[in-house]
């Protein structure tokens, strides 16, 4: 059962608090548990199609080619949320219709994909306790993601901190990386930590790179996150 504690943003009364590993964990089952329905049990990675089907099922419409400026001009992905338990997606059109922007769009379905499997319940139960006739904006029932939050959310922003790392987590899952990185250490006789500047690093970040479908700067970071790599701290550009 989700640990829920009070919200101190005012927004909900209660939100749900996850501890990094929990997330962790979470991620790689669902993806696993994708994989399995498909006949894959082998595969530890999503193509772009497949975390669009992955949104897709949690009941929610997708529009991956939306004009998102009305609501931000950094704003690249919108999950809406309805008193009758439906949702939406957007997804800047800046993203889908440019084939140099696929690992930013793949980052921002990944985090979209966060609000709607962990955060969901938080608007049922916004809706359950409310008044429905109550005036309301779209903005106040959606979670609004800017391309700055999407990258570097602080921890104090709670709701784009756990989607930021569910991102990470269901594109590059916990166990799949730990391996490739004890693999190279094996391979390479490596002790002690490898720090994120080094040759090793760039060779690991460029295996996970090709892996995953990542950024080189987004696969540095989540080894970094995961104490695969010395250090941790926000990324420059997961998207590059």
């Amino acid at each position: 059962m989700v640990k829920m504690i009070r919200d101190p943003s005012g927004r909900f009364a209660e939100r749900p608090y996850f501890s990094s590993g929990e997330l962790d964990r979470a991620c790689e089952v669902i993806v696993r548990r994708f994989h399995r329905k498909r006949g894959a049990d082998d595969r530890v990675n999503l193509t772009t199609d497949e975390l669009s089907i992955l949104i897709e099922g949690e009941d929610a419409d997708l529009d991956s080619s939306v004009d998102l400026t009305p609501y931000g001009h950094d704003v690249e992905g919108v999950s809406i949320f309805h008193p009758n338990g439906s949702a939406e997606v957007k997804i800047s059109s800046r993203l889908a219709d440019n084939a140099r922007m696929e690992n930013r769009l793949r980052t921002t379905l990944a985090h979209e994909f966060g609000h709607l499997h962990f955060h969901r319940h938080l608007w049922a139960m916004k809706f359950a306790t409310q008044d429905l006739f109550a005036s309301s904006s779209v903005t106040d029932n959606a979670a609004i993601c800017k391309r700055d939050q999407i990258l570097n959310a602080r921890q104090a922003d709670w709701m784009e901190w756990q989607a930021g790392y569910i991102s990470g987590a269901i594109l590059m899952p916990v166990s799949a990386i730990t391996s490739i990185v004890a693999r190279y250490r094996v391979d390479h006789s490596l002790m002690g930590s490898i720090s994120p500047i080094s040759s090793d690093a760039f060779q690991l970040s460029e295996e996970v790179r090709a892996t995953f479908q990542v950024s080189e700067d987004a696969a540095s970071v989540r080894m970094q996150v995961l104490g695969l790599l010395e250090g941790a701290g926000p990324a420059t550009n997961l998207f590059t």
